[in-house]
């Protein structure tokens, strides 16, 4: 056989185009071959795969289960009960059954106690200055956070957050109290009776026979109705395993709601740190209108309640920040908080400072319990919306905080069951008018910080909480409601701290300190629903962003090694003649790929220019009668750019694509197609799983091996031995004419 024949033989249909090629010439060279005969290919193409060998995988077989039949196993499973099963169903929702027989009283008994009686002694003052920030009565404030520490304690997984009243949601409990208030006719701007001008026997406050509900009972009917709304989403959530929802609500997201809710707390307070009286602003921009009011109304600040407020603050910021400085020193912070509040009551009391300057006091505080009360069914429709919110704040917060110091002291947590664990802090307590809880940062950083070891500590703060319910409560019918506002605004600190932190921020991730400041704006300037919401979307509106616009790169390969890394990022690495490979950090999917094809073609070659170009010198016979094979490349390259069209693969990296749609499929299809119309071969390598399940599915190849490639190394070398075997097929006095170049 000559030469000429026995390279023509390897000028066969399966190097063609329409053979899906692997030959990096022009289509209409092969057309002429095609008839040609083809008898030596196979052999050629086994000695192909025999010099150069294939990684082969078997895939795992997949089980042919239907939809129904699914389902059903699923229920039979979860249907079957025996003594083992009902144990752990009944330990898993108790995990207290779990740990406290096991617990170790010399071990840790000391520690709990002392954290559980430093928290509990900072509840105290806290759970009625945030009464006040929820619309509500300072008894109230007591009653849910002792309800809240018993439940965790039974419910909960984790050892160290501290559960009970929170800022953020008592702002959000309160705007919608005075919603309703406004709706039922009630004067928000009147300051209702305190607790004892209406009876002096707690069991009778809310139920006096001869008159409807006043205005505070409204108050914690809605305050307890949407706590429980709230609680019930959140066991839904946790019935149906959608802890997932937390993901949405990034760190970033989370400190700029907080942050700005924080200026919406910090401005509602400010009216009890002058002593005016005015009514609550509701709804979008509540925080300017707010402003608005007070220094219309500056005229009539209360000289003794600003007076009071500001010695509140020279005391209590700097042994805030004391207790900071010294936090690793100190056994236990100083309970700056409780003292300020005792001193500021005696004060108040011996002065007389409501009869003398009628300074706004919190009133009788009564001692006991009230009866249980239901909430109100007939609220449900009308606040339904508004507990969605604070459910999802709620349980974002709780889990968070359960990760965080659970991961840090080595332990694990469960999403599911504080879901239920909070949901139950929720629904129980608001049977006893209570209102919303969650776990709350600062104090748990205290419960921390004083020793806590278990969830013990929970029923040593509650049975401080249940001594102030059954004895001290009254002693506070003196205290005035500028210290509560103070130290509500003095607990913001570390929230409104967050601007020290927003340069280091900017430089380790710039979209995050965008995110945390439009969420952070626009729950101060709008509202707190309306600003977590839109920090929500904006947040997936960057992550879609992020992805429609995403990184791409030209690999080369690191010295003595069979890596491959981005020739933009590193330097002295080889670029494989010939080859050109290309990375994508994103998945392909409707929304990229535009940006994809667009990214490829410009840092590869556009195979639509160059089978243009080609078409237009055919056209206007620019190229001799005959010319040979490197004429036909040097001419095509005349109306390009003047190099030589030397590149014949290209491999794809698909180790960053993480899945593909129907688009991203068909665009793959579409790129392979434009390439291999000019000879040029698309390889893919590292195609993950579900990736190369998709190509199968959208029928990207018949045979997977041919293009696809476990690594990029592997579809490299691949690539340059099929080039070398061509090149050596390619007889050197090749010519052709006109008119088979124009076929």
């Amino acid at each position: 056989m000559s030469l000429e024949t026995t390279e023509q033989h390897h000028l066969s249909p399966e190097n063609s185009v329409e053979g899906n090629d692997q030959y990096s010439l022009p289509s209409r060279i092969h057309l002429e071959l095609k008839k040609e005969s083809s008898s030596d290919f196979k052999q050629f193409e086994a000695n192909d795969q025999c010099r150069h060998p294939r990684i082969h995988m078997e895939l795992q077989e997949k089980s042919n289960t239907s939809f129904k039949q699914f389902v059903i196993k699923k229920l039979q499973k979860s249907c079957q009960c025996s003594p083992t099963k009902a144990k752990n169903v009944i330990f898993g929702f108790f995990p207290v059954l779990r740990w406290l027989p096991k617990y170790d009283l010399k071990k840790n008994i000391l520690g709990d106690v002392m954290s559980g009686l430093i928290v509990g002694i900072l509840l105290v003052p806290q759970s009625i200055a945030y009464s006040l920030l929820a619309g509500q009565e300072p008894i109230y404030g007591l009653y849910t956070s002792f309800f809240a520490s018993i439940i965790y304690f039974l419910l909960g997984t984790s050892r160290h957050i501290s559960v009970g009243i929170f800022g953020i949601l008592c702002l959000m409990i309160g705007e919608v109290v005075d919603r309703e208030l406004n709706k039922a006719g009630y004067d928000t701007a009147h300051i209702a009776p305190s607790l004892g001008m209406i009876s002096n026997e707690s069991t009778s406050l809310n139920q006096t026979p001869d008159r409807i509900c006043d205005r505070s009972c409204y108050a914690i009917t809605v305050g307890s109705t949407v706590t429980f709304m709230a609680g019930v989403y959140q066991v839904a959530m946790g019935f149906f395993q959608v802890g997932f929802v937390s993901v949405y609500l990034s760190d970033a997201l989370l400190s700029g709601f907080v942050t700005g809710a924080s200026f919406t707390i910090l401005t509602s307070q400010a009216k009890y740190l002058l002593g005016l009286r005015l009514p609550r602003s509701n709804g979008v921009g509540s925080l300017i209108t707010t402003w608005i009011h007070i220094f219309r109304n500056i005229h009539k600040t209360n000289v003794c309640d600003l007076i009071t407020s500001l010695l509140c603050l020279l005391v209590l910021l700097p042994t805030k920040e004391l207790n900071e400085h010294f936090k690793s020193k100190l056994k236990a912070p100083i309970p700056t908080e409780l003292i300020v509040v005792v001193a500021a009551t005696l004060a108040s009391h011996f002065g007389k400072l409501n009869e003398k300057y009628n300074t706004s006091i919190a009133g009788y505080i009564p001692t006991g319990f009230m009866p249980p009360k239901a909430p109100d069914w007939n609220l449900i429709p009308s606040l339904a919306i508004d507990a969605i919110a604070m459910s999802i704040i709620g349980f974002a917060i709780t889990v968070s905080l359960s990760e965080m110091f659970a991961k840090k002291h080595g332990y694990t947590v469960k999403a599911n069951q504080e879901m239920y664990a909070i949901g139950f802090c929720n629904i129980i307590p608001s049977f006893f008018h209570c209102f919303t809880t969650s776990a709350a940062l600062a104090k748990t950083l205290v419960k921390e910080s004083t020793g806590c070891q278990t969830q013990l500590s929970g029923v040593v703060t509650a049975l401080v909480l249940l001594l102030v319910l059954l004895v001290i409560a009254p002693l506070f019918y003196s205290l005035q409601k500028s210290v509560l506002g103070v130290i509500t605004i003095v607990n913001l600190r570390g929230a409104l701290c967050k601007f020290k932190d927003l340069p280091k921020m900017w430089r380790v991730n710039r979209m995050d300190t965008v995110i945390w400041f439009v969420t952070m704006l626009s729950s101060a300037l709008l509202s707190t629903e309306i600003g977590l919401l839109i920090g929500v979307c904006f947040s997936m509106f960057c992550v879609i962003l992020r992805t429609q616009k995403p990184k791409s790169s030209l690999l080369g390969l690191v010295e003595e090694s069979e890596i491959f890394e981005s020739m933009s990022a590193y330097k002295n690495l080889q670029a494989k003649p010939g080859i050109k490979i290309f990375r994508f950090v994103a998945p392909l999917y409707y929304i990229n790929k535009e940006c994809f094809k667009s990214a490829l073609y410009k840092k590869t070659l556009n195979p639509v220019l160059v089978k243009a170009a080609q078409k237009k010198a055919a056209k206007r016979k620019i190229k001799k009668e005959t010319v040979t094979l490197s004429g036909i490349q040097d001419e095509v390259s005349v109306q390009l750019s003047h190099d030589p069209l030397e590149l014949h693969t290209i491999v794809i990296d698909c180790s960053a694509i993480q899945f593909l749609d129907t688009a991203g499929i068909h665009m793959l299809k579409e790129v392979r197609r434009d390439y291999e119309a000019i000879g040029i071969q698309v390889l893919l390598a590292q195609c993950n799983p579900s990736v190369k399940d998709s190509l199968a599915r959208g029928e990207y190849c018949e045979n997977e091996d041919k293009n696809l490639f476990y690594s990029v190394c592997e579809a490299v070398a691949f690539a340059e031995e099929t080039q070398n075997q061509k090149e050596t097929c390619i007889p050197n006095g090749l010519s052709l004419s006109s008119n088979q170049l124009n076929k």
